[in-house]
């Protein structure tokens, strides 16, 4: 794999690290962020019309992206909205490919998880790591952003696949990729090398997606559809309101930040 030939060290000593540090926080809101994605798109799509509700799906997740390479450091409150505005937007790609075009799920699983591959090799091969420790410039930020795209379209499409073209329901979904989920993160935590702690975090990324996204439709469908029958828009605000409380208190406690500098360690595990 091929290093940038910029001055790695320099760099780390004048940058500062553009995502969170992860801990068990990070992955708490990263499944009420994929749930919420997954409601808040379905109310949605069901509530006005389905076109507009793409085109303001995109607009948010465009401003939001915008905002977040505007900023020189991490903060919170925005990469978070980033990752709702993902979640919702990766929703809809999904969906549009399953609904408007008729593209049936396995097929847009098979393409998304060939984008993510695309991306992780040309990340690696330009950048020389995947670990997300190393996110400190502007090139990094954009193939890391690109895949955390595909990973949710690509969990949104799986989870979809597992509950309708497989007929398993969303609560048995629900429960699969949480089995697989614990495994991942089990296997995280027990992982004894660098290249292995990063393959199994962007692992347990692509689950939580799939993880939130199955649990989100268990809550929110009605019993017809196997679900509990809360609504779309209830779960929404619920999920909502947990990520405004997590996200607040992690910009208090400062619980997820990492030391400038921090990104020197880009070769450490993610």
């Amino acid at each position: 794999m091929h290093h940038a030939p910029e001055d790695l060290s320099s760099t780390v000593r004048n940058a500062c690290v553009k995502v969170p540090e992860i801990t068990i926080f990070f992955w708490i809101v990263k499944l009420l962020t994929t749930a919420m994605g997954e409601s808040t798109s379905d109310f949605l799509v069901y509530h006005i019309n389905p076109y507009v509700a793409v085109v303001l799906g995109t607009l948010g997740f465009g401003l939001a992206l915008a905002l977040q390479f505007f900023v020189n450091r991490y903060v919170p409150r925005i990469y978070w909205l980033v990752i709702v505005m993902i979640g919702i937007f990766g929703t809809m790609v999904a969906d549009v490919a399953h609904i408007v075009l008729g593209v049936p799920y396995f097929v847009s699983t098979a393409v998304f998880a060939i984008s993510l591959v695309v991306v992780f090799v040309l990340w690696a091969r330009v950048e020389g790591t995947l670990s997300v420790h190393s996110i400190y410039t502007t090139r990094r930020e954009i193939f890391y952003w690109a895949a955390i795209i595909a990973t949710f379209a690509l969990g949104t499409a799986a989870g979809d696949m597992t509950a309708t073209t497989f007929d398993l329901g969303y609560f048995d979904s629900t429960i699969l990729f949480t089995a697989v989920f614990v495994v991942a993160g089990l296997s995280y935590a027990l992982a004894s090398t660098r290249l292995n702690k990063i393959l199994v975090f962007w692992l347990v990324y692509i689950l939580t997606r799939p993880v939130g996204a199955s649990c989100a439709d268990w809550l929110g469908k009605s019993h017809q559809f196997g679900g509990m029958g809360y609504g779309d828009g209830t779960v929404s605000i619920a999920l909502g309101l947990l990520i405004v409380v997590f996200v607040a208190y992690l910009t208090v406690s400062g619980k997820d930040r990492r030391l400038e500098g921090a990104g020197l360690r880009g070769a450490a595990p993610a």
